[in-house]
């Protein structure tokens, strides 16, 4: 079978189609044929070099974290009525709050059963695997931020595929957004879904922005994917009082918060291991995402599909900040 390898540390070039053996599903275990693979920032980060104290990764590595796709094979003690079902999943190595985000850039790859996530009728494979990650990582946020109606939420990086979730979804608990995005496509993206106000944040005065979209009084909450300098200034908007979740890096780094400036207005700050617990159901989570997009509620943002062999233009399309939703892998 073909998959995508990166070779070796560094640019998108590293990734290379190569041919390796089928895997063999274990205890717990099923084979799934892959029809879809998502691409995250965080495997374009992996692939540079960067975290290697957080993700003991090692080229030759299979890059990805989620797939999507139909049942094949099942291992000992699993369920034969998975064979030849839909499916959406993390990879066997992948997990949450731990594990690698490997092994998805292939035709075959494994999972977990006890993973696995049916994919509605009405949910495409190429949905369901924008949403593996997504879906219930952006139903998580809004659980923990609590969101009422009427309040107003800044998110940044309101173009990328948790961004778009995100507006929808603080929309749908009626709550007012500000959208902050870099540029006139993901702008006009953010606004097409619900988005209140939208701001750019390539101009210097954003935050300015933000703040007099509420009327001037500020935001009652941040959801910052960006991260960065990005993340620290969106701080800035928020009333006395709000809340900052941060749950991204797109800007390179979480941000660099003055943690006690804001706890002098009150400001709850949950970073990204806060805001979920021990009893977290995220195949409930997962379960309701799917759902939401079956009922034609949501709209799930694929802003680019590259075939396998493709995939260093893939990475480069994230990198290079063109990249509109997720990203995603067909094969």
């Amino acid at each position: 079978m073909r998959v995508v390898q990166a070779a070796e540390f560094g640019g998108p070039e590293v990734l290379e189609v190569r041919e390796a053996p089928e895997p063999v599903p274990g205890p717990g275990e099923v084979l799934v044929e892959v029809a879809a693979a998502d691409v995250m920032f965080l495997d374009t980060r992996l692939r540079s070099g960067w975290g290697k104290e957080y993700f003991k990764v090692e080229p030759p590595y299979v890059p990805g974290g989620a797939i999507a796709g139909v049942v094949s094979a099942v291992g000992p003690g699993v369920d034969e009525s998975w064979l030849g079902k839909r499916v959406g999943t993390r990879t066997v190595a992948s997990g949450i709050g731990g594990g690698l985000p490997i092994g998805g850039y292939a035709e075959k790859a494994l999972a977990e059963a006890e993973a696995l996530v049916e994919v509605p009728e009405k949910v495409t494979l190429n949905q369901a695997v924008a949403l593996t990650h997504d879906g219930r990582t952006s139903l998580a946020v809004l659980d923990r931020v609590a969101l009422r109606p009427g309040e107003w939420v800044l998110i940044t990086a309101a173009g990328g595929g948790l961004g778009t979730l995100l507006t929808q979804f603080a929309r749908a608990a009626g709550a007012h957004v500000v959208a902050a995005a870099r540029g006139r496509t993901k702008l006009e993206l953010a606004t097409r879904l619900g988005a209140d106000a939208v701001v750019d944040y390539s101009e210097p005065d954003w935050v300015d922005k933000a703040r007099a979209a509420t009327g001037g009084a500020g935001v009652n909450a941040v959801l910052d994917g960006a991260g960065g300098e990005l993340g620290a200034a969106a701080a800035d908007a928020l009333v006395q009082n709000g809340r900052f979740l941060g749950y991204g890096s797109a800007a390179g780094d979480f941000p660099d918060l003055d943690r006690d400036a804001l706890a002098e207005r009150g400001v709850e700050v949950i970073g990204l291991f806060d805001m979920t617990g021990p009893d977290t159901d995220w195949q409930a989570l997962a379960e309701r995402a799917l759902t939401a997009v079956a009922d034609g509620d949501v709209e799930v943002v694929i802003g680019q599909t590259f075939p396998l062999d493709q995939a260093a233009d893939a990475h480069a399309a994230i990198a290079g900040r063109t990249a509109v939703g997720r990203t995603l892998l067909t094969i």
